[in-house]
């Protein structure tokens, strides 16, 4: 048992400490990176042509400048490095994948979206 848990522990030693415990991020934070992770999402999915995702009328580069405005936030306000944004976004796109998931969290994403006024 514990020769299979020793390739795990050689991973998790391998990750940076900044990507292994998540910083504790305020609400307004999660949502930024779990709005920044839906809009990646909803990206991906409309260039491959999901018709769902086709649905939401998002305009891809304001998508993008408001994933990268917020992760630049949340990186400055959290004190957070490369490798930990990118695991936090990772943890809320993964979260996203959920049934439903996605499609409950798109119309406050896009009331924040043209809120920022970007």
């Amino acid at each position: 048992m514990i020769a299979r848990l020793l390739p795990i522990a050689a991973l998790l030693a391998a990750v940076p400490a900044s990507a292994q415990a998540p910083a504790a991020l305020s609400l307004e934070q999660r949502m930024l990176l779990r709005c920044s992770a839906a809009f990646a999402l909803v990206a991906n999915r409309q260039a491959a042509g999901d018709a769902e995702a086709l649905g939401y009328r998002v305009a891809a580069d304001k998508a993008r400048e408001f994933f990268v405005r917020s992760s630049a936030q949340v990186m400055d306000e959290a004190g957070l490095d490369r490798p930990a944004i990118a695991a936090a976004l990772q943890r809320e796109a993964q979260d996203l994948l959920r049934p439903g998931a996605l499609a409950a969290i798109m119309p406050p994403c896009l009331a924040a979206l043209n809120a920022s006024g970007i």
